[in-house]
């Protein structure tokens, strides 16, 4: 028993019984335990350490599964062992165990989580992350949780330079830790002779320990944790190109004349990311034009159809060709007897469309062309 707390057994040892599965379910059990057996007089003859084995092994009888890893090692150990040493309990010895147990269970009023890190957790959501983020390096705790699950969560760009920088074996568990797509995606896009190397590598991780993968998967979520905070979460090309797509055509023409003169290759990127009505030809799946029609007013897509003049005039057509004939007939009677529009206002109505859009996309519900489709 060296090393383990003095207090394994208690109730407050158990990993957050006030969870549903965890007090309820235990209530539930032992309560029904209790009330079909007569309470011993007699004390059992029992560590707490083995009470608490024995309130587990009741619990496991019932296919409950409590979050026993989130115990220390050492306690999960000795556990082990005193289910391994326990042989037989009579029932007047489970009552009494089950009765104590719901004694002490029914007479904590409110638990609190325990170490900073606990505490962190509660406060999550109230106090800045860059505050708990703090806390946390101060105190020399890891907020990485499950390493591999948040590293494939992580876009393409982020573990590229992550599988540029780190070894080739280093390489292959990450590749093998992540879908398959993802993987591919990441091999297709370093150079040929370091993706050979690192599909090569993966033939040999059969061997790798999992505790070896999960220290490599630690690893990596550290040095994610030690880059600094970003803030702004879209590239700077992605901003750039978002604000240009709402501004006045003139304007938007003439920052990127001004780009071009400046840094041509930002200037290629920010038009990437520049969609504006006369990209709707080419952008837009035919098959969507009903539902991005149907996400504007009908007067303003009358002004936008009707305002858009040069380039933007081909996605007029685009849109009118792909709904209903009976609808667009309307929508172009509506255009002839709107007469001239300012601009400012064939501007305003345009962009309308493409909020439209921009919503559908974000939403999921369409899917823009790309350049290379």
């Amino acid at each position: 028993m060296d090393g383990l707390p003095q207090d394994f057994g208690d109730t407050n040892t158990l990993p957050d019984l006030n969870r549903p599965e965890g007090a309820g379910a235990a209530r539930q059990r032992a309560t029904k335990v209790s009330a079909h057996h007569p309470q011993s007089n007699i004390a059992p003859m029992l560590t707490k350490r083995a009470k608490a084995a024995v309130i587990v092994r009741l619990l496991a009888a019932d296919d409950v599964k409590l979050p026993l890893s989130s115990l220390p090692e050492t306690m999960q150990v000795e556990l082990a062992h005193q289910l391994a040493t326990l042989r037989y309990i009579d029932k007047t010895t489970l009552t009494s165990i089950v009765t104590e147990f719901l004694d002490e269970l029914g007479a904590v009023g409110l638990s609190f989580p325990g170490g900073l890190e606990g505490a962190l957790s509660v406060l999550d959501g109230t106090i800045s992350p860059t505050t708990s983020e703090k806390m946390r390096k101060s105190a020399g705790i890891s907020s990485i949780g499950d390493p591999w699950e948040r590293i494939s969560k992580l876009e393409i760009e982020q573990i590229l330079p992550i599988l540029e920088e780190e070894s080739v074996e280093v390489g292959a568990v990450l590749l093998s830790k992540l879908k398959v797509s993802k993987s591919a995606q990441l091999l297709s896009t370093l150079p040929g002779e370091r993706a050979r190397r690192i599909a090569y590598a993966i033939s040999l991780t059969s061997a790798i320990a999992p505790d070896v993968v999960q220290r490599i998967g630690t690893s990596i979520a550290a040095k994610l944790d030690a880059r600094p905070k970003q803030a702004f979460t879209a590239a700077p090309t992605e901003r750039v190109g978002a604000i240009l797509n709402f501004s006045a055509s003139a304007t938007r023409e003439g920052v990127l004349e001004g780009l071009d003169e400046t840094d041509k290759t930002f200037a290629a990127e920010v038009r990437k990311n520049i969609f504006t009505f006369a990209n709707i030809a080419t952008r837009v799946d035919a098959r969507d034009v009903a539902k991005v029609v149907r996400g504007v007013e009908p007067e303003e897509l009358v002004k936008a159809l009707a305002g858009a003049t040069g380039p933007a005039a081909e996605s007029t057509e685009f849109i009118l060709t792909n709904m209903s004939k009976r609808m667009a007939d309307g929508l172009r009677e509506e255009m002839e007897g709107l007469g001239s529009i300012k601009t400012a206002d064939a501007e305003a109505a345009m962009n309308l469309v493409i909020a439209s859009i921009r919503e559908l996309e974000e939403s999921g519900e369409i899917v823009l062309i790309t350049e290379d489709e």
